[in-house]
C-alpha cells in the first residue's frame, strides 16, 4: 500500500488488515527524514525473506521517542508467516520490492491538504520536513513509476 504523506494509505491499511486478518508493517519503522528510502530497505528485505522461507522473520523499529530517529534501536517486530501480510507507506511498492503480490497506490490529488493532514498528525514542527518530503516523493514516483504499476489506486477524498 503506497502513495504519498497525507494520502490516507495508514488508515486504509489498518482497516484491511483488521478485515483480512494480516499482519501490518508499516515503512515509517524504518524511514527516517534523511533516509526516505534506500539504506533502510535491505533490513526490512531480510525480514520478509525469512517469512518467504516459512521462519520468523524479525526487524527493530526506527524510536522516535527522542525527538529524532534512532535507527534499529526501537521495538523489536516478529513478522510470522501468514497468509496475508500488508506492507504499508512510502515506496513499499517500488519496483525493488520482489516479494510484492499485490500493490495499492492511495492518492489524494490536493497536495496542500495531504500536507496539513501530515502536520496535524506529527505537529507543527515537522511542516518543513514535510514540505521537504512531498517534493522527494514527486521525483521519487515519477521515476519509479508507481502508481502506473500499481494493481489499484484508491482515492481518498477526505
Amino acid at each position: 500500500m503506497d502513495g504519498p504523506s497525507g494520502a490516507g494509505k495508514s488508515t486504509f491499511a489498518r482497516d484491511l488488515a483488521e478485515e483480512l486478518d494480516a499482519q501490518l508493517i508499516s515503512t515509517d519503522h524504518f524511514a527516517t527524514w534523511d533516509d526516505p528510502t534506500t539504506r533502510w530497505w535491505p533490513r526490512l528485505q531480510r525480514a520478509l525473506d525469512e517469512v518467504a522461507g516459512n521462519r520468523a522473520g524479525r526487524y527493530r523499529k526506527t524510536d522516535w521517542s527522542q525527538g529524532f530517529p534512532c535507527v534499529g534501536e526501537g521495538d523489536e517486530v516478529v513478522l510470522v508467516p501468514q497468509r496475508t501480510i500488508i506492507l504499508e507507506g512510502f515506496s513499499s511498492a517500488r519496483k525493488a520490492n520482489t516479494r510484492l503480490s499485490l500493490a495499492i497506490f492511495v492518492e489524494h490529488e490536493d497536495e496542500r491538504a495531504r500536507l496539513e493532514r501530515a502536520v496535524a498528525r506529527d505537529g507543527e514542527h515537522q511542516r518543513e520536513h514535510f514540505l521537504r518530503w512531498q517534493q522527494y516523493e514527486r521525483g521519487w514516483f515519477a521515476v519509479d513509476e508507481t502508481r502506473a504499476r500499481a494493481d489499484y489506486v484508491v482515492t481518498s477524498s477526505s
